[in-house]
């Protein structure tokens, strides 16, 4: 077991912080992993590509929310992508999903509404098809599809596969292909929102941007109000953007530009000045960089060393990528922590907290500075075993166990589900029975503010 990191918040004003990041495991055998979000409420949803959409709840169980493996096509990129509940989750019960569908030729890309039953944790079976997009080829079908913070659904799509974008489709404002589109879905089927740059003409009315290669992964910041799109490259660089979420009509150059260079002299692209230009650029020279997975700007409360920079991966190289503004210009760092995987999807809790799978593993994005505690806990060691724990864990406090008022445990996003008083007793013994396997935080406290927090993994 990795030893305990933790952290002390009631100190968090006065320790200077690294820039490291830890890879925290939450939960383990999943299949094929594409997308982690939440329904603001301290559940996780995870989509796995066959077509499962399946709920992670905080003491670790599992559960099956929607299974459409019967409306999938997989292989290669294609399958369930992308998953993003209404604004009004909690009124209506909608949500909607990205997938690609069983036709053999052509392939679609299909956006679709479900709604949850009468049952928080299962939802019905019965599909409404917003949009459906014809797929020219089995790859680059971009997939994320999120709520913009002005209530609209984008939907990042590819450019149709192949290699080099054979047919210019990204540039092209008659195709939905290389394009992020934005859509109000608040009614029946969808309307085209005012402001599109094309909703008067011009190209097709479900455009908000074009000239993407394959965005694997867009997010918001509500902070900033800005848009990241990570957009995966050809053969040459990976790329990250950034931009004011609410300019419509803007270009991001593909397929004249692969990251910063030019990529084809094609007579009718559009001069460099005119489209959007990368904050980052990677190229496939450095250390095995091979395609890009779009994260989030972390917004949480837990680690005050992260707030405002944009996390992000690389499937191949197995680094995270973190950007933060220095006066107006975005610096970026890489890591590759110990137990790096490829990186498949980003997420984020209903506490803003942040989260990383691989194909089959979903961690937690920790800060991994080992914080001070207070000078009582220096006098004599506290202890506690077995770890992992079972049906019981017992503590003993050594010298301590005048100044320790009570014990808590708390799940992987920061709910207390249990707390035991010390009563000045040198061991107690708490019962973990009722708890599902997974990683918890054990909090030794004090009511004169001192606390000590521990690792505790449940069998």
């Amino acid at each position: 077991m990795k030893k305990l990191i933790l952290l002390y918040l009631i100190l968090l004003s006065t320790i200077n912080y690294s820039q490291e990041v830890a890879l925290d495991l939450v939960a383990s055998n999943f299949n094929g992993i594409t997308e982690i979000t939440n329904a603001g409420d301290d559940r996780l949803f995870i989509t796995e590509q066959s077509g499962l959409i399946r709920i992670l709840k905080p003491d670790g169980s599992k559960s099956t929310f929607l299974d459409i493996r019967n409306r999938i096509g997989t292989g290669s990129e294609r399958g369930l992508l992308g998953l993003a509940f209404a604004p009004d989750y909690a009124t209506t019960g909608r949500f909607y999903v990205n997938y690609t569908d069983r036709s053999s030729r052509p392939q679609h890309t299909v956006i679709a509404r479900y709604t949850v039953s009468s049952n928080p944790d299962r939802a019905n079976n019965n599909e409404t098809i917003i949009l459906r997009i014809e797929q020219p080829f089995s790859n680059h079908n971009g997939g994320k599809i999120l709520f913009g913070l002005d209530g609209f659904l984008y939907i990042g799509m590819g450019d149709g596969g192949s290699g080099g974008d054979p047919r210019n489709l990204a540039l092209n404002t008659n195709e939905l292909l290389g394009k992020l589109l934005r859509i109000d879905v608040s009614g029946s089927t969808y309307t085209n929102p005012p402001g599109n740059p094309f909703i008067n003409g011009g190209g097709r009315p479900e455009i908000y941007a074009v000239g993407l290669r394959n965005p694997w992964k867009i997010s918001f910041d509500d902070v900033t109000e800005n848009l990241w799109i990570a957009d995966v490259g050809q053969n040459a660089f990976e790329e990250v953007n950034v931009v004011d979420s609410k300019r419509p009509g803007l270009n991001y150059g593909w397929r004249c530009f692969e990251g910063r260079s030019r990529f084809n002299n094609d007579r009718t692209c559009p001069r460099e000045s005119e489209t959007v230009r990368p904050v980052e650029v990677q190229s496939h020279r450095d250390d095995g960089v091979c395609s890009i997975t779009g994260g989030f700007v972390y917004r949480g409360q837990a680690y005050q060393n992260f707030v405002g920079k944009y996390f992000y991966g690389d499937i191949c190289s197995r680094e995270i990528g973190i950007l933060t503004n220095n006066n107006g210009t975005w610096q970026a760092t890489y890591q590759r922590p110990s137990n790096a995987v490829g990186y498949r999807t980003f997420g984020e809790d209903v506490n803003r907290e942040l989260y990383v799978a691989s194909g089959s593993n979903i961690y937690r994005i920790t800060d991994p500075t080992v914080l001070s505690t207070p000078d009582i806990y220096k006098r004599d060691e506290i202890t506690f075993f077995p770890n992992p724990a079972d049906d019981s864990v017992t503590v003993d406090f050594g010298k301590n166990r005048t100044e320790i008022d009570r014990v808590s445990i708390f799940n992987i996003q920061g709910q207390k589900i249990l707390e035991v008083p010390s009563n000045n007793q040198q061991n107690i013994s708490i019962s973990t029975k009722s708890l599902a396997g997974g990683m918890y935080l054990l909090e030794f406290s004090s009511n004169q503010g001192f606390k000590s927090v521990e690792k505790l993994v449940i069998k």
